[in-house]
């Protein structure tokens, strides 16, 4: 990986509460281990009706209370981020397969993966859109992004020999 970055899109529907969260999630990671010159990590949504909104405020006060600024500005998908990014992480099967319709070919389509596959959690096989449910809900969005974000980055790091 010689001057390359390993790119990383988090996606979810409108980029204002899960995919800013993950993106907040593994900077922060990514910085505590001291591999900024390897990595770059953005995110996006399937859904442009937010686009140049900062996430959603209830989101960023639980992501702060754990050391967490999410500053992202929410954009859509776009058919370059296939193109630019070497895995796209879906937060849930609706985004997958709508990511997977969007990917222009088959070597995009493989860039596409499911985020609960880096969790170790038993009780969710997708990351739940806290933007309709009370303060319990962010917190179960970020305890299970703070578990896949931590086994992708181990994974990773093993992979990239990092």
């Amino acid at each position: 990986m010689e001057n390359k970055k390993y790119k990383i899109l988090f996606v979810c529907l409108g980029n204002i509460c899960r995919s800013p969260s993950a993106h907040g999630i593994m900077e922060s990671l990514i910085d505590k281990n001291n591999l900024s010159d390897h990595f770059l990590i953005d995110s996006a949504g399937t859904y442009a009706g937010h686009s140049g909104e900062l996430p959603d405020s209830r989101m960023r006060a639980h992501a702060s209370k754990r050391g967490y600024k999410l500053t992202h500005r929410s954009r859509p998908v776009s058919s370059q981020d296939f193109e630019e990014f070497d895995m796209i992480i879906a937060m849930d099967d609706s985004n997958y397969n709508n990511l997977k319709r969007l990917a222009p070919d088959l070597e995009s389509e493989a860039k596409i993966y499911r985020m609960m596959d880096y969790s170790q959690s038993l009780d969710y096989d997708h990351v739940p859109d806290p933007y309709y449910s009370g303060a319990e809900g962010f917190e179960i969005v970020l305890d299970l992004l703070e578990d896949a974000c931590g086994n992708l980055l181990k994974e990773l790091r093993e992979d990239l020999e990092i």
